[in-house]
């Protein structure tokens, strides 16, 4: 044997988390918010299980379809996107540091003196759960 514990999907698990949770289509910004907020901390949160992998990918589903119908992005976006997302979660200009680099590099690009750069777009769409696209 080499020691490896192989874990199943466990039916309950599941059933207990959409119970608590509830999903359903997202029909408001404040719904929305909330449902990125919990994306983000399921995303965050350590050793994710199956479930909560699989109830992740559901809650993004929900809300990409929110976005696609009811925020459609146009050209210089990007900026009050990343501001909405901020927000939501309730993040400082000084959490994007980690992400951006330095702070005068958020400050330019939260007040749109800059554009995201593809890599920071797609650094960006990893920590938000949304497509690197929001961000370009």
């Amino acid at each position: 044997m080499s020691g490896k514990i192989i874990r199943t999907f466990e039916d309950k698990f599941y059933t207990d988390l959409l119970v608590q949770y509830q999903p359903k289509p997202i029909a408001t910004e404040a719904e929305n918010d909330a449902a990125i907020a919990l994306a983000c901390e399921l995303e965050h949160r350590p050793m994710r299980s199956l479930e909560e992998n699989l109830f992740l990918e559901l809650l993004i589903t929900l809300i990409e379809k929110f976005e696609s119908e009811n925020s459609p992005m146009t050209a210089g976006d990007s900026a009050s996107m990343l501001r909405h997302l901020m927000d939501a979660i309730n993040l400082e200009k000084s959490d994007l540091i980690p992400i951006l680099g330095t702070e005068i590099e958020v400050e330019k690009i939260i007040v749109s003196q800059r554009a995201i750069e593809i890599d920071e777009a797609r650094k960006l769409g990893d920590f938000f759960l949304v497509d690197i696209s929001f961000f370009l």
